[in-house]
């Protein structure tokens, strides 16, 4: 009875270790452990490396591990090609010399291009694959004296002599009228 109780027991248990109780064996595909009816039978799970899972690389909000980040260092063009540069004023922020210094313009100890002279800045070709920044004083074009720009001024220019005038008259009709008995 015994050994048909264990025989039920290792069938119902596939892969589970039956053997006397001093020693440890396996059921393995077909390879049953003899065994009489006066022996002690013991069902015994076989030992199992625990499971190990799987995780993220990075831990969850709040961890202090991760989010370090430094602040942009706010590099790059800061007054483009044709427009207006004061004395001083900071041209081109850069690690290295992307941009060469050219006519009337300064190199700092990072490599910022600034602008010496007041005027107009101009990136030109310097060799095959450079290319150089150079300030040049800004001279404004002359004006056509038929614009729309300079006909509105002439007209309130105009405008003004005559207010001018018409102020002194009507000045000198009150003093001669106040002097008059």
């Amino acid at each position: 009875m015994a050994a048909s109780l264990s025989f039920n027991l290792a069938t119902s248990f596939k892969g589970v270790s039956v053997g006397p109780s001093s020693s440890t064996s396996f059921l393995r595909a077909g390879n049953w452990v003899p065994f009489s009816g006066s022996q002690k039978v013991a069902v015994s799970v076989p030992m199992k490396s625990p499971p190990t899972i799987e995780s993220a690389h990075k831990k969850g909000a709040g961890s202090t591990k991760n989010g370090r980040d430094s602040p942009g260092q706010r590099l790059g063009v800061k007054v483009f090609g044709d427009q207006l540069a004061k004395a001083g004023s900071i041209i081109v922020r850069q690690r290295g010399t992307k941009f060469h210094p050219g006519n009337n313009v300064g190199l700092g100890k990072d490599h910022t291009i600034f602008s010496l002279i007041d005027g107009l800045v101009k990136f030109e070709k310097y060799g095959p694959d450079r290319k150089k920044i150079s300030v040049y004083p800004h001279v404004p074009p002359p004006e056509n004296p038929d614009s729309y720009r300079a006909r509105k001024r002439e007209s309130f220019k105009l405008q003004r002599l005559q207010r001018r005038r018409r102020r002194a008259s009507e000045e000198e009709n009150i003093s001669v009228a106040a002097l008059q008995p």
